[in-house]
């Protein structure tokens, strides 16, 4: 499995738990906001072996406690599930990043107890999904059919959003948050320019006093709600 990075300490990612993080390379969007671009067109630099991955792992048993996979979207690696079920008979807990795309394999990883938590990617309502992910006549059945399990709460799981001036409204936002309503968890996250963004032009970040309204719009149609990145 091709692994652009390692990330040997985060307090950030995965929520109450000491991890590090694993970056996957390749991904079937094309967020125009994404900031991992190196990681969707397949440039990314820095690349280890799951040998080098699993050998950190070792030595740091007892110091961390779980290990966040992330990408690019990691479900598109056939050995996902291998590479995980090694992380786990470490000892770790596992947190999976997804955009929701490939709903099988998520749903076998959470039957298997592979994974402890989950981060799905929402990326806007319905109606604008295809437009933000850079893919005009998107199916989003799939995408569905991961929310739709997630809701079950076989898994325990989060939604979130990173949130752009040029691609969300509060309307459309108000529309995810109906299609995802009764969630768990539900995060708003700031978009924040940077030198690894896919497609910048005629995107801007929210202002804070923006980002809190917006929450204060979705919050009533899910559990918990939050922002992050200001």
């Amino acid at each position: 499995m091709k692994l652009a990075g390692l990330q040997k300490l985060t307090l950030l990612d995965y929520p109450g738990i000491v991890a590090c993080t694993v970056f996957t390379v390749g991904c079937n969007f094309k967020c125009p906001f994404c900031h991992n671009a190196s990681l969707v067109n397949g440039t990314a630099e820095s690349l280890i072996d799951e040998d080098e991955l699993l050998s950190f792992l070792k030595k740091r048993q007892g110091i961390l406690e779980g290990v966040v996979v992330t990408g690019g979207e990691p479900l598109l690696n056939r050995d996902i599930d291998k590479l995980i079920a090694k992380i786990k008979a470490l000892g770790y807990l596992v947190k999976l990043d997804t955009n929701g795309t490939s709903p099988a394999v998520l749903k076998k990883l959470a039957k298997e107890k592979l994974i402890d938590y989950v981060a799905m990617d929402i990326k806007n309502s319905p109606e604008e999904y295809g437009r933000a992910v850079g893919i005009a006549k998107l199916d989003i059945s799939a995408v569905e059919e991961s929310k739709d399990f997630l809701l079950s709460g076989e898994v325990d799981y989060e939604f979130r959003t990173t949130v752009v001036k040029g691609i969300h409204t509060k309307e459309s936002l108000l529309s995810l948050a109906e299609w995802i309503s009764g969630a768990e968890r539900y995060y708003l996250q700031q978009y924040k320019a940077s030198d690894d963004i896919l497609s910048p032009f005629g995107l801007s970040e929210f202002t804070k006093e923006e980002m809190q309204e917006l929450l204060n719009e979705v919050s009533p149609l899910v559990k918990t709600a939050g922002l992050r990145g200001l």
